[in-house]
């Protein structure tokens, strides 16, 4: 636990020198602990030392763990939790009964037939969720998400999206390529590439704010925030290496 604190300092360190040379405020990037893995234990102790979002790519782990840490933060505070579980993860469509009640925002919406379906779901339990729209910005085969390219297959995509009422579109998510080399221009590229989409979309459909960028993680997160990532996904180097 001393060295999650230690960790924890640094990232944040991290952040906030990423957000200086890019001369934007700190307070403007939200930090996502990814937790996968990690049991509530380990995640109540990030939460003492300040942390409030917390990110989770499979629902049949979060099932358990969420509300177990809301439940044991209840109890240690006397006040209802003040945790903002993300599911980052992809969410398949027989996984959205689970995932709708469980998640506080959905960052990994990939399709309009998962959005629709998300929608009912939202519908029935009378609530609005927070979502963003997940984007295959460098085109990997291996990636879930959005196709960019051509350009209005992904924007009549989006106007169908918009016009759900349970679903809080906030802007738009990825994940970079993975790369052997700090110096590979590849991740920033992809980057800079998310933020232009984001402000075509800003163009097109005013209505909405777009404020999101969801981008960068453990090795890559620095670039993101020079870019303009508004959300970082951070976790090997907040709780360490994965069993």
């Amino acid at each position: 636990m001393i060295s999650l604190e230690k960790n924890l300092k640094t990232v944040q360190q991290r952040i906030a020198s990423a957000a200086e040379r890019a001369v934007r405020d700190p307070r403007g990037i939200t930090l996502v602990a990814v937790s996968k893995t990690f049991p509530a234990e380990t995640i109540l102790a990030a939460h003492a030392h300040g942390v409030r979002h917390f990110g989770e790519n499979r629902v049949e782990e979060a099932l358990e763990k969420i509300p177990s840490v809301n439940q044991q933060t209840i109890r240690l505070t006397n006040q209802p939790t003040n945790i903002t579980w993300h599911l980052i993860g992809h969410l398949q469509s027989r996984k959205i009964k689970d995932a709708a009640p469980l998640f506080d925002f959905i960052q990994s919406v990939d399709s309009v037939a998962l959005a629709q379906k998300l929608e009912r779901r939202a519908a029935l339990l009378g609530k609005t969720i927070p979502i963003l729209l997940e984007v295959n910005i460098s085109g990997e085969a291996t990636k879930y998400g959005f196709a960019p390219e051509p350009p209005e297959p992904f924007f009549d995509a989006v106007r169908t999206i918009l016009a759900l009422p349970h679903l809080d579109t906030q802007g738009l998510m990825t994940i970079a390529p993975i790369v052997a080399q700090p110096d590979d221009p590849r991740p920033r590229s992809a980057f800079r590439a998310l933020c232009a989409l984001r402000d075509e979309l800003r163009a097109r459909f005013p209505e909405r704010t777009w404020q999101h960028l969801s981008m960068g993680m453990t090795d890559d997160f620095e670039a993101a925030i020079a870019e303009g990532a508004t959300i970082v996904r951070i976790g090997r180097a907040i709780f360490g290496e994965r069993d």
